[in-house]
């Protein structure tokens, strides 16, 4: 985004009931039930969801244990946590299939270690992190509220609070936020659109989901009411996956910075850490934080290359987009991979992530959330390497 002059900024996000969100769960409840048998299980699972349908498909090498039958019931599991017990698509009747096979043996080769050779990446790609100084975060404002506004009904529905009585799991958001010189100032639209039960009328919704939005937002943020719109078609009833499609990583953007900084093009739901599209992904952004935090600089993008089956990256390159505090950015470039062992074994034993971390981070982002030192997940937005990172430039 531009750091001078005034310009309009929009980005979305979709709730766990969104079908492609749902699709995205299944994918990574596949994973974590994989690492939760064999912390170097490998999984590269694709789901399909439609009504009254879900069709796993990918590739596989764990334990024997992990059966059809018994991801089966941890789908549907999932698909009651979301809240799904509706005609058109229920936890108690979907019908599941299960097209799991094995991982090519072609693919193995390359990314198991053996001998001298360390674990190679899972595959070619390049990889981007973001981090600034928009919000508590070190994310972009416009997903992080778009994130925030469908969190908190969210939290609020599970709970069976009557402030939001009659809307149901799927749910858009969208927020355009002012920015003045490189700083978000104020929204100056919202949109949510949000399924409910028959009956509810789009006014009703619209004075349920207005204390919501207004708590969420800054003080003085909250546009004018005839630019917060709700429901726009003026009914959602039919929804879910009975009233879309929904398939895995179809929201990438949603998924990452909501378009305030590049993406390398790999969705991340159902890929075990030896898949670069994501564990190199989150140590972008693992780094990018870090720098941000470690007052280096206001903004900094990150890309980190890779090929299929060699275990160093290609190429380190950053971005501070004239930030930087007296910090040279190839200099910087050289300090994080002294920091960081950007290998994909060095990834995943920094961060820990051969462990059912995964279905957490399905839906509301990738990024921007609070590390949970209980579960083991987020990890990858701490900010442990703020003194190495002073350190290596004398602050």
């Amino acid at each position: 985004m531009r750091d001078t002059g005034e310009y309009l900024f929009t980005s979305e996000s979709v709730s766990e009931g969104h079908p492609d969100k749902v699709a995205d769960r299944l994918s990574d409840t596949v994973l974590d039930a994989f690492l939760a048998a064999d912390p170097y299980a490998r999984v590269a699972c694709e789901t399909l969801v439609t009504t009254n349908r879900v069709v796993l498909a990918g590739e596989t090498r764990g334990p024997d244990t992990v059966t059809p039958e018994y991801l089966a019931h941890l789908c549907r599991l999932a698909i009651h946590d979301i809240g799904y017990d509706q005609a058109g698509f229920s936890w108690k009747n979907a019908q599941i299939e299960c097209h799991l096979h094995a991982q090519s043996s072609d693919i193995a080769q390359g990314v198991d270690a053996g001998g001298n050779k360390d674990e190679g990446a899972g595959d070619q790609g390049l990889m981007f992190g973001y981090a600034c100084r928009e919000t508590e975060a070190l994310m972009p404002a416009p997903i992080y509220y778009a994130h925030l506004i469908l969190r908190r009904m969210s939290e609020l529905r599970r709970a069976g609070d009557p402030k939001v009585a009659g809307l149901l799991p799927d749910a858009k958001s969208q927020v355009t936020l002012r920015y003045v010189d490189g700083r978000p100032v104020g929204a100056t639209s919202v949109v949510v659109s949000t399924q409910h039960v028959e009956g509810l009328d789009q006014k009703e919704i619209k004075h349920m989901l207005a204390p919501i939005v207004e708590d969420v937002l800054p003080r003085g943020w909250l546009p004018p009411d005839r630019e917060f719109y709700v429901n726009p078609t003026g009914k959602f009833v039919i929804g879910g996956p009975d009233g879309d499609c929904g398939l895995t990583g179809r929201k990438i953007i949603v998924d990452t910075y909501g378009g305030a900084a590049p993406h390398g093009g790999g969705a991340f739901s159902g890929k075990d850490p030896t898949k670069v599209d994501r564990s190199a992904a989150y140590a972008c952004r693992y780094l990018a934080k870090n720098v941000v935090a470690a007052g280096l600089a206001d903004r900094c993008t990150l890309q980190i290359a890779y090929a299929i089956g060699i275990s160093h990256p290609l190429s380190v390159y950053v971005d501070l987009h004239g930030t930087g505090h007296d910090v040279e950015e190839k200099r910087l470039e050289r300090v994080l991979r002294e920091v960081v062992n950007l290998s994909p074994r060095g990834i995943r034993e920094q961060l820990h992530m051969n462990r059912p971390i995964y279905a957490a981070t399905s839906a509301y982002g990738h990024f921007g959330r609070e590390p949970n030192a209980d579960r083991g997940t987020f990890t990858w937005e701490k900010t442990d390497l703020v003194p190495a990172l002073k350190s290596a430039f004398g602050r």
